[in-house]
């Protein structure tokens, strides 16, 4: 099975805010990427659901926010030990959130 990304995915541990309507969850990142990102969560928000993501960089004091979308759910933890959680994309993703996005997985890729 190939893996068609447009964007390489980097492994993550940080932690971020995802908010959706009437719900806010506090979870890490499993991977990051310029298209989106992976979240850890056993309560995943309903595919089709638009949130505000917030996460900061801790070494860097890289902090980024943007509007994503739930794409994709995995509800229970699969063979391999992947985790439950939500596959999120993100939207229009304005320069500055960009910039720091790239910054925070640079980061990530020399010191995870």
């Amino acid at each position: 099975m190939s893996d068609n990304r447009k964007y390489a995915r980097v492994g993550t541990h940080l932690r971020c805010w995802c908010e959706g309507e009437n719900v806010t969850l506090y979870a890490r990142i499993a991977n990051l990427s310029e298209g989106g990102l992976f979240l850890r969560t056993s309560t995943p928000l309903a595919a089709g659901t638009r949130t505000q993501v917030r996460l900061t960089q801790q070494a860097t004091d890289t902090q980024l926010q943007a509007q994503a979308t739930v794409v994709w759910l995995r509800q229970e933890v699969q063979p391999a030990g992947r985790p439950p959680g939500m596959g999120l994309r993100f939207e229009a993703l304005d320069a500055d959130a960009l910039t720091s996005l790239r910054r925070i997985i640079s980061q990530q890729q020399t010191h995870p």
